[in-house]
């Protein structure tokens, strides 16, 4: 049985994903971080003892931080937080997003800066490997003060409240616990406001939208140079010599990448003074890709020390003499996610705007009309061939762009103007989620027109040989999906093929990029 072992330290990006998908994954502390959780926790029921002021622990939130709590509501003081900050509104998150939270969360808590009881904290582990999943809505986080509202309702079940799915149904927490023997908590002081203050939603996302963006970005680069081979362009554009003069390491690594896919293609051309250049979106695909892939890899290194950030407030920390330090700070503003999520929206954006063209450029006759007919049918007119796929991805292109407005730049003041500049990452999140599902779409009929206009060309030129590896994601292709010879149902191949994408099946076919 595969584990992972959560220390507040290592996590990755790759064990967000295992955990997400697989919930046979079992997850557990590791023994190293357990001193540091039980001390954190015994500083916050010393300080809570003594009556001293402390946010959070002995005052309320937010703009009532001046507000001390007398002793004997210093629990309360905790449970409500969940109760009145779970006020979520939409659908509700998937399995993998919310197993996702509960891994981060788990793992920032594990930090030991947090004042969280180990048995509050095995509690919450103890529903992740149990795959008891809280429903959480997926909107009504600012991105700052952390992701309160999603928060609050993953912690609700640790109290016995909410609703959760467990084996493919809704059902109310206290009834999952009780089938699962598990007993939930009663909270102590400190441990409701170190559940819910955090960047845990973002971060879920982040991670998750990562490795899909790496599946897709593999697979439009798949996509590009099979329409490249399609229209017999030139390979001349990703010469090493090029892209030499221009150390930029996203288009040097992709000019590479697609030299590697298209080696030895007899469908590509050599340098022909009768046509020199290809139009950009063939031509600068190491420039544009490329950019994204730096994006890209930008955004793993944000989002892989945010995996192991401690995003709570306030922290516990130990004074030189020994005694409970707790300092107030703002590691829970979402702001370099925030950034970072706009930034990534941007470029998968402008990833299907090449694509989307491309996918123009072969339903067009002016572009090839001497390889393939207009819209990839050979009796146009009574046929409409491809023609209205190309619609469809100008649809998708169009809405990513209204999606791709950066949600960071806007900031509503809360909490009394106490929180007065949020992130608004968890909209850039969100809004990321649609973009990928749009590009997952629109590469997908890139590759269903390329395979097509493929054909026409392998009808005139049968002994061609195509790149070892886009042959392979031709025949791909056409395991799933025939020649299309005369206007039938389309929708039903796209889905397939749409299902391919996600799935990674073309990019398992790429070499890798680093």
């Amino acid at each position: 049985m595969t584990q992972v072992f959560l220390d507040g330290q290592s996590l990755t990006i790759e064990q967000v994903d295992l955990v997400s998908h697989h919930p046979e994954v079992r997850v557990q502390l590791a023994d190293t971080c357990i001193p540091g959780i039980l001390k954190s926790a015994n500083a916050v029921a010393e300080l809570a003892a003594r009556g001293e002021v402390a946010y959070g622990i002995t005052t309320g939130f937010g703009a009532f931080k001046d507000r001390v709590i007398p002793p004997d509501q210093v629990e309360t003081l905790q449970e409500n937080i969940l109760l009145s900050h779970a006020v979520g509104v939409g659908d509700y998150l998937d399995d993998a997003t919310v197993r996702a939270m509960l891994l981060i969360r788990a793992n920032t808590l594990a930090r030991g800066y947090s004042g969280i009881r180990l048995e509050t904290l095995n509690l919450l582990l103890a529903l992740l490997n149990a795959n008891i999943l809280p429903l959480i809505p997926e909107k009504g986080s600012l991105g700052a003060s952390g992701d309160l509202a999603p928060l609050a309702h993953m912690a609700l079940p640790l109290i016995g409240k909410g609703r959760v799915r467990w084996q493919g149904r809704e059902l109310p927490a206290s009834e999952a616990l009780a089938a699962a023997g598990l007993t939930p908590v009663h909270l102590a002081a400190k441990e409701g406001l170190a559940l819910t203050n955090g960047t845990t939603l973002m971060t879920a996302f982040g991670a998750l939208l990562c490795g899909q963006a790496d599946i897709l970005l593999r697979t439009a680069n798949l996509a590009a140079a099979l329409t490249l081979e399609a229209q017999n362009g030139t390979v001349w554009a990703f010469h090493e010599a090029v892209h030499r003069l221009r150390p930029q390491p996203g288009q040097q690594e992709t000019a590479a990448f697609f030299r590697a896919l298209l080696k030895d293609s007899q469908f590509t051309r050599p340098h022909d003074p009768k046509n020199i250049q290809d139009a950009y979106t063939l031509r600068c695909i190491p420039q544009v890709h490329g950019a994204v892939l730096h994006v890209l890899d930008q955004s793993r290194e944000t989002i892989s020390i945010e995996l192991n950030a401690v995003t709570d407030n306030p922290l516990v920390f130990q004074s030189e003499d020994g005694s409970p330090l707790v300092i107030s700070g703002g590691n829970f503003h979402g702001e370099p996610l925030a950034f970072c999520l706009d930034f990534l929206n941007i470029a998968l954006t402008d990833l299907g705007n090449m694509s989307e063209r491309r996918i123009a450029k072969l339903v067009d006759s002016r572009c090839d009309s001497l390889t393939y007919p207009p819209f990839l049918t050979e009796h146009g007119g009574v046929n409409s061939g491809f023609m209205l796929l190309q619609y469809t991805a100008a649809a998708l292109s169009s809405e990513n762009k209204t999606l791709s407005h950066p949600a960071s730049t806007d900031s509503i003041p809360s909490s009394g103007n106490v929180e007065d500049h949020v992130s608004m990452g968890p909209n850039a999140a969100l809004h990321g989620r649609e973009i990928m599902k749009n590009l997952n779409a629109i590469v997908a009929i890139e590759l269903f027109s390329a395979a097509q206009a493929l054909d026409f060309r392998l009808q005139k030129e049968p002994d061609a040989r195509m790149g070892e590896i886009t042959r392979q994601a031709y025949a791909l292709i056409r395991t799933e999906v025939p020649f299309i010879p005369q206007d039938t149902l389309l929708y039903p191949h796209l889905e397939k093929l749409m299902v391919m994408v996600r799935e990674g099946q073309f990019a398992a076919l790429t070499p890798d990029l680093n």
